[in-house]
């Protein structure tokens, strides 16, 4: 039974026994009055299940008896009747309760009336509160929070799915499970699952590097025991065989870069199940090595890129923001997407900026997307990007669309969408053809034959920027599928079209600014394209990209890496010189002895005596070959010998 039941419960007990201990100090003093009683107050022998009635019930009946009691009283005294114990026990019981004076009807109606005008401020003043109250909320939500700001709850992709299929579609059987299961540490990025490996630390640990003006700088470390198994995973990366990983996860479970390059082996081989575990739990043992300070939502914490150890937890987080779009949780991928940006905000080593807008257009976060727009503009001009000139543009059409907008707001919404959209075809008229082919949309005549949106329009752009609009297209295409926003397209195509034929100025100006930017794309930009593989915009990468060697745990390294601790020489490598030159010239001259020293002087005193060990050696073999002469058989002349005898 719970404690609000036993309360009610023991209410109900003593209030029936203060109503028996009444009823019989009634019956046996004072039967008149216990007689007139009854007649006016019937209702409190009836069952009461709620304490509170009682207590209003009987403030009522002593305010309603309090003039009749006292009317007895005062006849009894002047009759010079003694009075009886009951009364005087009534009157000390009432003197300790609250009496109300009796009011004339003038005063009481005023009182009314007052009271009612109170109650109607009273209720006008509350709605007020409650407007500002959800007004208050919502400015602190769009405009005192930071735009990166990241909420723990939504980094959980079950908060999204709830809110989409339910608590009980989600959940299913794991809430009867949940009591079973063991006791793990508690994270907010994943949750560990039972089919995993028994978890224990692999050897990474966080530490904190510095902190100045607010903006405190992390970095992950590797243990010795860590390294080792880092070492061995260059091996495995170097045989080029699958079953290296499995084998060395067998033994380190939770060694990060073996997750990660397995997963692309299961993302190849389309077990995108399996690859998306496997990012989880790499993503675990990163979350259970944080440093105690370090914080996802601060926005203030910082991990530097040049770091391989750093790399390694941006690219799970890229992963897993990637996996958690394709399954359909993009608020929950826009919140990484976030978390991945804060890491590194100036920098920025992933080029989150590229997929920012498509996260907010596909959760309909039109608000986060311009207000990151306008903040941003100044230092960063994203206006140069081809993806937030069309998105951002594209979200203030979805925001004109609401019906709870006044018209004059819809009238500023569209108009504002209009022109955003006309000056991102005018600035990057590449944009067009390849989007309506996309959309399977056939393009009207007047359009694909005008040279401004012809191919020489795709044929003039730098490379640079043919990379950005691949990228683009391929990505956001989707989001262009919906009739009214064809339309909406289609309008202002015709727009541009009459602006282009009558030599606007800022046609012009878009072509210089072409002209002179997007000619080499940064390295940041490439990687982003490499991870996303959108073939429309891999086609588009420069030689000088896809001809060097690169590793899917470790996707174009930056050029300042810093390594904190280098890979020593392979042993298999002595051994195997060892078998072949070295066992050759040992057994031609037993002196020869091949060292590697590591110092400078060491190695050149060692092929210094190579040099001439060498020279011997081809000395002796001159001598061996000029003293070797051939001397033809010498064959008997036995005419009487049997021929048969060599059949």
């Amino acid at each position: 039974m719970s404690s609000r039941a036993l309360r009610r419960l023991k209410g109900e007990q003593r209030a029936q026994a203060d109503l028996n201990a009444l009823k019989l100090a009634d019956e046996d003093d004072r039967d008149d009055e216990v007689q007139m009683k009854s007649d006016k107050t019937p209702h409190k022998q009836k069952n009461i299940s709620n304490i509170f009635e009682l207590i209003g019930e009987a403030d009522m009946d002593v305010n309603a008896s309090d003039e009749e009691k006292a009317e007895g009283i005062s006849d009894r005294q002047q009759e010079g009747g003694p009075l009886e114990k009951d009364t005087v026990k009534n009157e000390k019981s009432n003197k300790k309760k609250k009496k109300k004076k009796k009011k004339t009807p003038a005063e009481s109606g005023r009182d009314d009336l007052s009271v009612g005008d109170e109650i109607d401020a009273f209720l006008e003043t509350l709605e007020k509160k409650k407007g500002l109250s959800y007004q208050s909320t919502v400015n602190s939500a769009s405009e005192h929070r930071p735009v990166l700001y990241v909420e723990h709850r939504n980094l959980n992709p079950e908060t999204e799915l709830k809110r989409y299929f339910g608590a009980r579609a989600v959940l299913g059987d794991q809430r009867s499970k949940q009591r079973q299961r063991q006791l793990h540490r508690c994270t907010w990025m994943t949750v560990f699952k039972d089919t995993w490996p028994r978890f224990s630390r692999p050897g990474i640990s966080m530490s904190l590097v510095e902190s100045n003006d607010g903006i405190q700088h992390f970095t992950f470390e590797h243990n010795r025991d860590y390294q080792q198994v880092q070492f061995k995973f260059f091996d495995a990366v170097e045989s080029m065989d699958p079953n290296n990983f499995v084998v060395l996860l067998q033994f380190n479970p939770y060694h990060i870069d073996s997750l990660l390059q397995l997963s692309d082996v299961c993302r190849m081989q389309e077990d995108q199940e399996t690859a998306r575990d496997l990012i989880e739990r790499a993503l675990y043992s990163f979350e259970c090595a944080f440093h105690p300070v370090f914080s996802l939502t601060s926005g203030t914490c910082r991990l530097d890129f040049s770091r391989p150890e750093n790399r390694a937890f941006y690219l799970v987080l890229f992963k897993h923001m990637l996996f958690l779009e394709k399954r359909g949780c993009p608020r929950t991928a826009l919140e990484y997407c976030k978390l991945i940006l804060s890491l590194d905000p100036d920098t920025d080593p992933l080029c989150m900026l590229l997929i920012f807008d498509f996260l907010c257009l596909r959760c309909r976060e039109y608000t986060t997307l311009i207000r990151l727009y306008e903040e941003w503009e100044v230092h960063r001009n994203l206006s140069q990007l081809p993806n937030f000139s069309f998105s951002v543009g594209l979200s203030y059409y979805h925001l004109s669309q609401q019906e709870d907008i006044s018209p004059v707001e819809n009238q500023q919404l569209k108009q504002k969408s209009n022109v955003l959209l006309q000056n991102a075809l005018i600035m990057f008229p590449g944009v067009l053809m390849p989007l309506l082919d996309l959309c399977t949309v056939q393009p009207d005549a007047a359009v694909s034959s005008h040279a401004f949106f012809g191919p020489s329009s795709q044929i003039r752009q730098p490379p640079a920027l043919s990379e950005l609009v691949s990228l683009y297209v391929g990505r956001c295409h989707s989001l262009w599928k919906e009739a009214e926003v064809m339309l909406w397209l289609e309008e202002n195509v015709r727009n541009v079209l009459k602006r282009v034929d009558s030599h606007d100025p800022y046609v012009e100006d878009c072509q210089n600014k072409r002209k002179q930017r997007y000619q080499s794309a940064p390295r940041n930009i490439h990687r982003h394209v490499l991870m996303s593989e959108i073939k429309e915009a891999t086609a588009t990468l420069p030689l000088e990209v896809t001809t060097q060697p690169g590793m899917s745990f470790d996707p174009l390294p930056p050029l300042d890496s810093i390594a904190s601790y280098i890979r020593p020489e392979r042993e298999n490598m002595e051994a195997s010189n060892e078998s072949t030159l070295s066992l050759f010239f040992r057994s031609l001259l037993p002196n020869f002895n091949l060292q590697r020293p590591e110092d400078r002087q060491e190695v050149a005193r060692a092929g210094h005596e190579l040099n001439q060990e060498v020279n011997r050696l081809m000395v002796a073999m001159r001598d061996m070959l000029a003293n070797i002469q051939f001397r033809e058989p010498q064959w008997e002349d036995n005419h009487d010998r049997d021929e048969e005898e060599w059949d």
